[in-house]
């Protein structure tokens, strides 16, 4: 009797089940009990299971029974608890181990045949050599543990754009959170059984269990790797749970895998959000925005207007997949089926959407827990609670000194539980993309809002994009550093031809069909005394009303060396207090300093040789020539 068959047989008895699974039944035709699985991947697990020694193998089929099952389990072992049903119901909270917060981008490897072909702002290994570093450290890596058999597809299952892999895991911590973030269990199964392609995903937590050893709550290794493959589509995972770097098919598939796949066959695996907006006039747009992590991707994706008649709805908050579509039109979807957002931030105040997509079927991690077994991070509420415990498991009061919460704590929750989620969040087809925002969060130098001259410019734009260091990664916080295209970590191969393919791209779109806009937002502007000079949040569809007005052909702009922007009057303000003086910083231009910034640029491009587009070296010279004639 394997794991899944002892913990499902209390079930009937457990009182705690779900009202609203985020786990749904295989589809009629998927794969189960008695029905063959694909042979290539059997023979494939047998491989892994004969190399990493696990106790017990059990194939993921997604059910909801299945979820149960493992949850319950979490919580027996001290992984998880349940928080108070009445209050967050079907809800848990994790607390990772203290050194297993984040990703860890200086532990990530692109291992291409050709280290070139990595380019220099990935970390690079020899393949052979990683491959028998890999072996020594996987070997013998799950013992005493199950090794879960995950398929999973990223997108609408059947759509034309969804992509399908298989992740081996030794943390069913893993394998809950993927049954929220992807189509996971039989019907993946039965497509890969069908002929779909199939990225295979391995990983394992590097802590073996000796007969008669006490696990711990949150089992992990002191040595940890994310080892990607561009040339062979596998991804290896040794030594971490934390999400970013553990479920497999989030950053590392549907990036750095996907990005190398779409290069290959001509499409675009990015790091962005999809909304769709509506005007008052009933027609709907669809935009596609890049931001780094923990800069407001999410509050961007469940934008809750603050101007009458207009609607933003959710199609995703964190990752686009991009196609020329049949018409000829560019098409996007969003290959996830869930949310794994940073919680410190997220309140009534700055997200209410995403308060109320909390309310239940939510796997918190490494956030406060209330003494009435709710949740509590900084932000909220503007009052934080007289005790707590903090994402530690140490009493915490106001007076501690430290934060309730880790600064990169998260929450796991299907999208389908989102209020603003859309309509057309699974369309098949993908919705057809109106403009692309690039974004980062900056304190000076970039005006709030600017529209770039055409595709090349607007390359540009993301290529040139710096922010400041979050802690969604490694490194110091406030940092700032170059993030071309929010896809600095994420991209699987050499970023100067990463550039190249968007230039490509457009060129294609230009002989299909009318190409997307392009902008560049930045809701972070300071002034003088250190206060953001834009109150952001809801007040940015503001900025969003400008860009389909620009769209609609019904909005002017005034040409900048740094693209076009709104004239005094463009802008809806009407009931927003924010003064003259404000609104002229927003946009104000520093030809000293940006021509300052225009070597900073420079030594950045030279980081890619000979392998940079000449076009961007050209777009860098027409914006110093624009800035010198000012």
């Amino acid at each position: 009797m394997t794991l899944i068959d002892q913990l499902t047989r209390t079930i009937s008895n457990d009182e705690s089940t779900p009202r609203t699974p985020d786990s749904s039944s295989p589809a009629p035709g998927a794969i189960g009990v008695g029905m063959d699985r694909p042979q290539d991947v059997v023979e494939w697990v047998d491989e892994l299971a004969a190399l990493m020694e696990p106790g017990d193998i059990h194939w993921v089929d997604g059910s909801a029974r299945e979820r149960h099952a493992l949850l319950q389990g979490l919580v027996a072992s001290g992984t998880i608890q349940q928080l108070n049903p009445d209050l967050r119901p079907y809800s848990f909270l994790a607390r990772s181990d203290a050194s297993d917060v984040a990703r860890i981008e200086s532990r990530t490897f692109i291992c291409s045949v050709e280290e070139d072909d990595a380019g220099p702002t990935n970390n690079w290994r020899d393949p052979v050599e990683m491959r028998a570093e890999l072996s020594e450290l996987f070997a013998g890596s799950m013992r005493g543990r199950t090794l879960y058999v995950v398929p999973f597809a990223m997108g609408p299952l059947g759509s034309p754009m969804t992509k399908y892999g298989v992740q081996v895991t030794d943390s069913p911590y893993v394998v809950v959170s993927m049954g929220t973030m992807t189509r996971m269990g039989d019907a993946a199964l039965a497509m890969i059984a069908r002929g779909a392609n199939w990225v295979p995903a391995v990983h394992s937590v590097g802590a073996p269990l000796a007969p008669g050893e006490t696990d711990v709550p949150w089992p992990c290794n002191d040595t940890k790797y994310i080892v990607h493959y561009p040339e062979t589509r596998e991804i290896w995972s040794f030594g971490s749970a934390y999400g970013g770097n553990a479920i497999l098919p989030k950053k590392a598939f549907a990036l750095r895998i996907a990005s190398v796949i779409a290069r290959d066959e001509g499409w675009l695996a990015e790091h962005m959000l999809l909304i769709k907006v509506t005007a008052p006039s009933g027609k709907s747009y669809h935009l596609a925005a890049a931001f780094p992590s923990a800069c407001g991707k999410t509050n961007l994706a469940m934008l809750a207007p603050t101007i009458p008649g207009w609607t933003v709805e959710t199609i995703g908050d964190d990752i686009a997949w991009l196609r020329i579509g049949r018409d000829g039109r560019l098409r996007a979807i969003n290959p996830e089926a869930g949310f794994f957002g940073v919680a410190p931030g997220t309140g009534p105040d700055t997200n209410r959407t995403a308060i109320d997509t909390l309310w239940g079927n939510t796997i918190f991690t490494n956030v406060a827990l209330r003494e009435d077994g709710d949740v509590w991070w900084e932000g909220l509420t503007s009052t934080p609670p007289a005790n707590l415990t903090d994402w530690q498991g140490e009493a915490w009061t106001p007076q501690s000194g430290r934060p309730a919460a880790h600064p990169n704590s998260r929450f796991t929750v299907s999208a389908r539980q989102c209020p603003s989620i859309s309509d057309d969040w699974e369309d098949p087809e993908g919705v057809v993309i109106d403009a692309i925002i690039f974004g980062g969060r900056r304190a000076s130098n970039v005006p709030l809002v600017v529209e770039a001259r055409d595709w090349d410019h607007g390359v540009f734009m993301g290529a040139t994009i710096a922010s400041e260091q979050t802690a969604a990664a490694e490194g110091t916080v406030g940092e700032l550093r170059r993030d071309p295209f929010a896809m600095l970590p994420f991209t699987g191969y050499n970023m100067a031809d990463y550039f190249a393919h968007w230039l490509d791209f457009g060129a294609r779109l230009r002989t299909s069909a009318r190409v997307p806009r392009v902008f560049q937002a930045n809701w972070f502007r300071k002034g003088e005394d250190g206060s953001f000079l834009w109150p952001g949040f809801g007040e940015n569809a503001r900025v969003l009303q400008w860009m389909i007005e620009r769209l609609e052909g019904t909005q002017r702009a005034v040409e900048t060396p740094l693209g076009l922007v709104p004239t005094a009057t463009g802008l809806n303000l009407d009931g927003l207090d924010i003064a003259e003086e404000q609104l002229s910083e927003l946009f104000r231009i520093d030809p000293r300093a940006l021509e300052l910034e225009t070597h900073d640029i420079e030594q950045f491009f030279d980081t890619f040789g000979h392998r940079l587009p000449s076009e961007l070296y050209r777009q860098l010279e027409l914006q110093r020539a624009r800035l010198g004639a000012e």
